[in-house]
């Protein structure tokens, strides 16, 4: 059996493989560096990074669900500054694609924050418009196109690296927001990040989590995220990171038949810090099965009805 060429062109980054790790669930990598070498990955997502360092939101911030977690973590992170001296020199000793993720409060802290990690020589920027805006009350730029476009000009008109803006999953029309994204010059997109939820403990009456809400990741999320992911291949031409639920092989295919060209494990990595790995291996099965020569040509190949 010939060996499959399982590296993808994402936005013009080569990933040896199609698998990452998501953002916010695997750190800055040195906790799951001591289970295997991260060179094995096809990329990662870093830890969310803010423009100045951020304790967090108050415990308890995390919580089990039947299918997944709960968490409002509140984007606990050093700064850009402190990633770029501490984390990202350990990480580029690895042969992998790094990708930082970022979260600010104005147009101008994407800019800033994308003009310092390019320069640093991070491989991708992943652009979470999830954040409040707080020039207009609060209301999250992923929600509304003009705002999403907004965010998107600013972080390409200053990165010398490709950019992926990340999509929030609470919208009436997700395939809204993705155009004005891929019109305002997003290199990729990647969806879906958390869907809000809430649990309450019946016997105290108080939520769970302390703030209240939080997002919900895992395996429950896992139907919403490929069927946005089938609409916005169909909306859009631009390269897409596909995740939300991910934890096995057959979970990663249904991203990528529905438009994806990578895939994302994330909540997983909790449970199993070797789950990437193995969805990285059984995805290479599933596409042996069916006799293809490249990972590549799994994406955009589902047939509906």
């Amino acid at each position: 059996m010939e060996k499959i060429d399982l590296s993808v062109d994402f936005a013009g980054v080569t990933l040896k493989n199609p698998v990452v790790v998501a953002s916010g669930t695997f750190g800055f990598g040195r906790e799951f560096g001591q289970f295997y070498d991260l060179s094995e990955l096809g990329g990662i997502c870093v830890k969310g990074l803010t423009l100045h360092p951020r304790e967090g939101n108050p415990p308890p911030r995390i919580a089990e669900t039947p299918m997944g977690i709960l968490n409002s973590v509140g984007l606990q992170n050093p700064g850009v500054d402190g990633f770029i001296a501490h984390e990202l020199p350990w990480l580029r000793e690895h042969d992998v694609k790094i990708i930082a993720n970022i979260s600010g409060n104005t147009p101008e802290e994407y800019g800033i924050m994308c003009e310092k990690l390019s320069r640093a020589g991070v491989d991708m920027i992943e652009v979470n418009i999830s954040s409040p805006n707080v020039k207009a009350g609060g209301l999250q730029y992923g929600v509304v196109p003009e705002m999403a476009a907004q965010v998107t000009e600013e972080a390409k008109g200053h990165s010398d690296v490709p950019v992926m803006v990340k999509l929030s999953p609470n919208v009436t029309d997700i395939t809204a927001i993705a155009r004005a994204a891929a019109e305002a010059g997003a290199d990729a997109l990647s969806l879906i990040n958390t869907i809000r939820g809430m649990r309450i403990d019946v016997r105290t009456r108080r939520p769970v989590l302390k703030m209240n809400t939080g997002g919900l990741s895992g395996p429950a999320v896992l139907p919403v995220a490929v069927r946005m992911v089938w609409e916005v291949a169909q909306a859009v031409d631009l390269p897409i990171l596909g995740m939300g639920g991910v934890s096995k092989g057959e979970d990663a295919a249904q991203l990528m038949l529905a438009g994806a060209s990578a895939v994302a494990v994330g909540t997983a990595c909790f449970a199993d810090p070797y789950a990437p790995l193995r969805v990285r291996d059984s995805l290479e099965k599933i596409a042996a099965e069916q006799g293809l020569a490249r990972m590549s040509e799994l994406t955009g190949g589902v047939k509906p009805w």
